[in-house]
């Protein structure tokens, strides 16, 4: 299933290519880094910083776009994306940025063009919510955090 995406390329990302999926049945496409070339950012470990995609994009009603980490990154490097998934909603007309945490131990550089996140468009269900004084019971009830084991 596909659904068309309109995306913008702002002016400080015209030489960087468009989103692309990375193999045929990829779920997620990549957004790189539309950084200034000569102004490569460095996060130290337990920092966090706002990266710029250069894209704009118009999802369509009823679909929302989700950032979320690239694995490779956050394995080897410990650069992971801080509010996982990131939401972007089909009514967002601004430039995707993305905030990255670095939890390694190292220094990491996000310099112009590199991949630094994955997106996956996915439906959106909206909700009607509905007030009643006793909710129906379920084997579990109120058992939360490890309730059905570890």
């Amino acid at each position: 299933m596909s659904t068309e995406i309109r995306i913008t390329r702002l002016t400080h990302a015209q030489d960087l290519p468009l989103p692309a999926y990375q193999s045929a049945l990829a779920a997620g496409f990549d957004f790189t880094a539309a950084l200034p070339a000569d102004e490569p950012l460095t996060i130290k470990p337990g920092a966090r910083a706002l990266v710029p995609t250069g894209l704009a994009m118009a999802l369509p009603e009823g679909f929302e776009a989700q950032v979320r980490p690239r694995s490779g990154l956050a394995m080897k490097q410990g650069l992971t994306v801080l509010n996982a998934p990131g939401t972007i909603d089909a009514d967002y007309r601004g430039e995707v940025q993305v905030l990255l945490v670095n939890l390694g131990s190292e220094p990491v550089v996000v310099s112009r063009g590199m991949r630094i996140a994955q997106c996956v468009i996915a439906t959106v269900a909206r909700a009607v919510f509905t007030e009643v004084n006793v909710l129906d019971q379920t084997t579990r009830g109120t058992g939360g955090f490890g309730s059905t084991g570890s």
